[in-house]
């Protein structure tokens, strides 16, 4: 007999988790083994329980769903992941996919797609949201994408922007990263510099339109 795909969800919201969880164990080749309300927690949980598959919300506080795949890559590379998300523009579906996301999936997709993704997911398939046009994947499947402002940041870089985004002061941004508050006002700086930015309602802003933080 063989063993069921191993699942582990991710996502900010219990009633979503809950939901999804109760949903997925009425199939026989479905378990779920874990799940958590952050990027940062969801990585490490994952590195312990061994999930064949993660869905991942794509906006999660403390670690977005993009940059915990991106961490996945490097910890536990067989896991597959399946970006949840909101969202259905070019730079969201590509981000996700270079980051290593096997699927992504549109949240208000049926029940019925998100188990069918899995399925194809863990046969070594790529799985996109029926509701994504061809005109995206050919997009990314044809051609190569101009770098955005968000390439030019280190993935520290990356971290400090999203927990500043989220309120963080430099000082619990550097308890949370275990580093010094001199180092995380140079990461803010030089990001800011990068990115365009001279002020923190701008900074808010750039990270709302990528997708690092949602309004939620």
């Amino acid at each position: 007999m063989t063993a069921p795909i191993r699942i582990y969800i991710a996502d900010d919201h219990t009633i979503v988790r809950d939901g999804l969880a109760v949903m997925l164990q009425v199939h026989s080749d479905i378990t779920v083994v874990g799940s958590g309300s952050d990027g940062r927690q969801a990585v490490k949980e994952i590195e312990q329980l061994h999930p064949d598959v993660v869905i991942m919300d794509i906006a999660m506080p403390n670690l977005n769903g993009i940059e915990a795949a991106l961490l996945l890559r490097d910890v536990a590379p067989a896991v597959k992941t399946i970006m949840l998300s909101m969202y259905a523009t070019k730079e969201h579906i590509f981000r996700a996919l270079q980051a290593g996301a096997r699927g992504y999936l549109l949240k208000n997709s049926a029940g019925s797609e998100l188990v069918n993704a899995i399925r194809i997911v863990q046969s070594g398939q790529r799985y996109l949201s029926q509701k994504i046009s061809d005109t995206v994947v050919d997009d990314y499947l044809l051609e190569s994408r101009a770098a955005g402002p968000l390439d030019a940041l280190s993935t520290r870089e990356r971290e400090v922007l999203q927990l500043v985004a989220e309120g963080h002061s430099s000082a619990q941004v550097a308890a949370m990263l275990s580093l010094s508050p001199k180092s995380i006002e140079t990461y803010r700086s030089r990001l800011m510099q990068k990115i365009g930015v001279s002020d923190l309602p701008s900074l808010v802003k750039f990270s709302i339109h990528h997708g690092l933080i949602s309004l939620e």
